[in-house]
């Protein structure tokens, strides 16, 4: 017991605690309030695959695939992969080191170095075959700290990998919303349009008889022109949008994809899950990423520190040796040798004392950036809540504007079948009803994107996948 004490040693630097941070008791600092049409569940999980619940198959099926051929995605699955054999080549470090060699050597000597420069040269050879056995003895520590450190960064990459899965999936999201919302903005806007050409056409036929100003067919004409140039920028949108899903799915700007998606195809979700906010620092994939760098640092301060004491190594050699291969491992040819090496730093300019200090400071960097990754967490949730609250107040003025402007054409198409309006009034009501439809179809996509949002903020339910990865634990030590 004592032999495996003395050789295992200490561990010198510190051992890793989670940076102190308490936790605020709500995000907003009051309850959310949402209409009926989407409850908020406090303390609900948070699905894996919560794309689906904005009932889509188009949706689901274009993030499957992204999830098989996004370059971004691969990336970061073979960083993971990469940081796992250098952990798995670090662990190897604890284990005694075992080498064989194997050596013929044709020697030639002149007999000079004897004394008799006159004489025939010395020829003969050497046959050597060995086996050696190494261990560092770990009796500071160093190696124990430099497995934690690779440890550590495996824990760092895992979660980017989680990190990227969760943001290609809000990407596509985001961007499949953006195009139905486009898609809805761009048929309102091109009736719209065709009403306001109807109505230059009037405007200039009466402006010929004299019936109306020219600056009235001047207002309409630059009304119109403003709408055409609108259909023209939604139109560059949409075929960007669609070139960033395109690209998103592994594939090229111009190739085509099958899904085309309209605000009927995305429905919100009826209820929207809230994490406590105790359990928002488990579930976020970049929180935890800082923490696991936090982690490494604290680690690295401890590799700094052991190198400041000796390094310390044993080792055994058992071999043959002979003149003649005939004559190896024959009785009185056998060598061995049994050796302790010490080496210690004595004077390096201070060195190793700067390489700790700085190794402290890249701590406590790691440890501020954990605390900003906290605070931001729980930014994006609280502001994500407070979006929605507004999505909701938003799209029910729309809602109503949309039935107060119906109701307004309806009436006028009652009076112009009568002859009690004329048809370019009739027009007008037409327009506001467009204008109305174009305000709601923006405050529908508003309020789908921030319900994504939302599932992004609290971390995407990446716990939940099967097969498992790590689940959220709420141990404050490593």
């Amino acid at each position: 017991m004592s032999c495996a004490a003395l050789i295992q040693g200490c561990t010198l630097g510190p051992d890793f605690r989670r940076p102190e941070l308490s936790t605020a008791a709500s995000y907003t600092g009051v309850r959310p309030v949402t209409p009926p049409s989407q409850r908020i569940r406090v303390g609900r999980d948070i699905p894996a695959e919560w794309w689906t619940l904005f009932r889509s198959h188009e949706l689901k099926g274009l993030i499957e695939r992204a999830f098989i051929n996004n370059p971004d995605l691969a990336s970061a699955q073979a960083s993971l992969a990469q940081v796992r054999e250098n952990l798995a080549s670090q662990q190897s470090g604890t284990l005694p080191s075992f080498q064989a060699s194997a050596m013929s050597r044709y020697q030639s000597i002149a007999s000079g170095m004897f004394g008799n420069p006159n004489g025939p040269d010395y020829r003969f050879a050497i046959y050597d075959i060995s086996a050696s056995v190494s261990y560092t003895v770990d009796l500071f520590g160093k190696v124990r700290r430099q497995i934690e450190d690779q440890t550590a960064q495996e824990e760092y990459q895992r979660f980017q990998l989680e990190a990227a899965y969760l943001t290609l999936a809000g990407n596509i999201v985001a961007n499949a919303v953006q195009e139905a919302s486009l898609r809805g903005q761009l048929a309102s806007l091109e009736e719209l349009a065709e009403l306001q050409r109807q109505g230059l056409d009037i405007l200039r036929q009466q402006a010929q008889l004299g019936a109306v100003a020219e600056s009235a067919v001047l207002s309409q004409a630059s009304a119109f022109n403003e709408s055409q140039a609108n259909l023209i920028a939604l139109r560059q949108q949409l075929a960007q949008s669609r070139h960033q899903l395109a690209v998103l799915t592994g594939r090229f700007p111009g190739e085509p994809l099958p899904e085309e998606f309209t605000l009927d195809d995305l429905q919100a979700p009826t209820e929207l899950p809230l994490s406590v906010p105790l359990k928002l620092v488990e579930q976020r994939p970049d929180v935890r990423s800082a923490e696991a760098a936090a982690h490494s640092a604290s680690a690295q301060v401890g590799v700094a520190t052991a190198k400041m004491f000796p390094d310390i190594s044993l080792k055994a050699d058992l071999g043959s040796f002979a003149t003649q291969a005939s004559q190896l491992l024959m009785p009185g040819s056998g060598i061995w040798g049994v050796g302790l090496n010490l080496a210690q730093p004595l004077f390096e300019w201070g060195k190793n004392t700067h390489a700790q200090q700085a190794a402290i400071a890249g701590f406590q960097q790691a440890a501020a950036k954990y605390r900003s990754s906290v605070l931001q967490a729980f930014q994006d949730v609280a502001n994500t809540l407070k979006n929605l609250e507004a999505d909701h107040q938003t799209l029910e003025v729309q809602a109503s504007s949309v039935q107060i402007a119906q109701e307004n054409l309806t009436l006028a198409q009652a009076q112009s079948e009568t002859g009690g309006l004329s048809y370019l009034a009739l027009l007008d009501s037409q327009r506001n009803y467009k204008q109305a439809q174009l305000g709601w179809i923006k405050a529908r996509a508003t309020l789908l994107g921030d319900s994504a949002a939302l599932f992004q903020a609290l971390g995407g339910g990446w716990w939940n996948r099967t097969p498992p990865t790590t689940p959220p634990t709420d141990k404050t030590e490593n």
